[in-house]
Parts: structure tokens; sequence; C-alpha cells
């Protein structure tokens, strides 16, 4: 049933487009993704819109924002391919936001692998089909965002007020280490999350950018629980004989750049969740679900609703007013 009263929006929410299941199915491939890509394996995935909304209504989800499944990133892909691949899946959201305006909001995805053709395609989806921004991985091939080379992209973001949502695409770097017990999943998705704060953050980016807006997904990962550590480590470069890399771009301590991000609420825990609001403030956490993946929130809205430790009041923000801000709805 749906919500009254305020929208329930719902900023971590990912579509297979229809488009690239009928491809694969009439012809097995589709810019050389096939069947084994789209999770097609997920039935909620081969669902149409419609099918998708009558579960929103069940949810008492009212908007999703809704992002492509992550292997649409093919950043390792030539350009021109990868370029393509993102303008036919920002299409079909696109219609999807056309189609169901109250229900749909778009964030795309872009060729990250280039400057120049991700810019054009950000500044295309912004301007002609209204999406409130993109979802892109914790790194392009191991590049991590505080190199110079994705100055022109968080300068365009920042100028389109554009939001900005981290998502990891496997490997991650746990498994770098080991590919057991599903760890590169469970454990590696909020290390790389942990990761790309720290390299915006210590990296000066956050500071050169003020006005980003930038969500980290699942939580933020393990930000919130590792940033006293992170201060620790700031604090200890001004002895003589310690590295100053952790002061070499910015001048207070990173947990001072906690309210600069926003955090879904994809914590699978109540305790988690607690502390995620107690340390970064509840105004920075949105209602994100992970929908419709196998790591999903099972019953979303009533997981929040049911939460003690919460408030009336917070429970409202993360469900309704933290995401419509975000996304300047």
């Amino acid at each position: 049933m749906r919500s009254k009263g305020m929208p329930v929006i719902d900023v971590h929410a990912h579509v297979t487009p229809q488009r690239f299941q009928r491809a694969v199915r009439e012809h097995g491939t589709w810019y050389g993704m096939t069947s084994a890509d789209g999770e097609l394996e997920n039935p909620k995935n081969l669902w149409t819109p419609e099918e998708r909304i009558a579960d929103m209504d069940a949810l008492g989800v009212d908007v999703q924002a809704v992002s492509p499944t992550d292997c649409f990133y093919q950043y390792d892909r030539d350009v021109e391919t990868t370029a393509a691949i993102a303008r036919a899946v920002n299409d079909e959201i696109a219609e999807m936001t056309r189609d169901w305006p109250d229900r749909f909001v778009g964030m795309g995805t872009v060729p990250m692998q280039d400057m120049g053709a991700a810019v054009v395609e950000l500044e295309r989806i912004v301007a002609e089909h209204g999406f409130m921004g993109v979802m892109i991985d914790d790194h392009v091939l191991g590049r991590t965002y505080d190199e110079p080379e994705f100055l022109p992209f968080w300068e365009a973001v920042e100028g389109l007020e554009a939001v900005t949502l981290f998502h990891q695409l496997g490997p991650t770097v746990v498994q770098h280490r080991t590919n057991r017990y599903m760890l590169p999943n469970t454990i590696g998705n909020l290390t790389d999350r942990t990761i790309t704060f720290g390299m915006l953050v210590f990296g000066g980016v956050v500071d050169r950018f003020p006005d980003l807006k930038l969500c980290l997904g699942h939580g933020g990962g393990y930000t919130a629980f590792g940033i006293a550590r992170m201060d620790k480590g700031w604090e200890a470069a001004a002895i003589d004989y310690m590295s100053k890399g952790a002061r070499e771009h910015i001048d207070r301590p990173p947990s001072e750049y906690l309210g600069r991000f926003y955090y879904d609420c994809c914590t699978h825990s109540e305790a988690t969740l607690r502390f995620l609001i107690d340390t970064v403030g509840i105004d920075r956490v949105v209602f994100g679900t992970d929908y419709p993946a196998p790591m999903v929130i099972e019953d979303s809205v009533n997981w929040v609703r049911g939460l003690g430790s919460l408030t009336d009041d917070e429970k409202e923000s993360i469900l309704s007013r933290n995401p419509a801000r975000m996304l300047g709805m």
C-alpha cells in the first residue's frame, strides 16, 4: 500500500533494461554483453515497469530513483561502446520517468573511463531528461577519484547540481585476497565505499568542490566505524617523523567532512543504522534499499518504521525528507 503524507523515496534502486533483455533473448548479445550480464537470474530483474510499480505499492514505496544494474558501467570497454551502452540504458530510464513521472526519477550511468564522454552524457541526461544524477563505481579500473583526470567530472557534476551515488562493481578490493565465502561482496562492498570517502576527503576533492552532492551507498561502508582512526592518522601526521600524507590536502580532521556526504540506510541492522545516524547526523541519512538485488532490505519501509531506537521524526527524515532534499525534489 502506498504511503500517506510525505512520499517514501528510495534512492538506491536498480533496473536491468528491457531493451537489453530483448536483445540477448533474440540475438544472444547486446553491445557485446550477453545473458551472463544484467543479473537475469534474479526474476525481479525481468519485470516490466508495471510489475515493478505493483511491487512498490505493496512495499509502500512511492518513488524510486532508478539507476542501472551495476554491470552496465562497462568502464573496461572502448569508450565508444561504453558511451553507446550508457546512452541506451539512460534512454530507457528516461522513458520510465516520462511514462510514470510520479513513480520514477532518473539516476544514469556515464562512461567514466573518458572524462569528455562522461561529461557529455551527464549534461545530456540532466538537460534533456531531467535526471537527478548518476551512479558510478568506487574507482575506474583502479584509478581513484582524487586523480586530476577526474576534475572535469566533479566540476560538471557540481555545476549541474547533480547527485553522485557511489556503488561498487566487482571485483572489490577484497578479491585481491580472497574470492571465497562471498566476502568480496559482504566485506568488499563496504571496504570500497570507505576508500571512496577517504580518497575524496584526504585528496581535497570535497574542499575543492564544496557544493557536491555525494551519496555513499550501503550506509557508507565502514566510514562511520573507521572515522576515529582516520582522525588519529590525521593527527599523527603532525608528528615530525611521520608521513605528512594525511595532511597534504586538508587542514582539519576527516570527521569534519562526514556531514558533506549522504549515506543510505542499507545497513541490515538496527544497531548499525543507529550508530550511523549518531555519527553522521540524522539529516545525512536517506532511504536506500538496493532493490531488487538479493542483498535488498526486505520489507524496507516497514523495517524502518518498526525500528524502536528511531523516533518518528527520524523515520520520516530517512524515508521522505532527506531523500527529497538530496535529489532536489
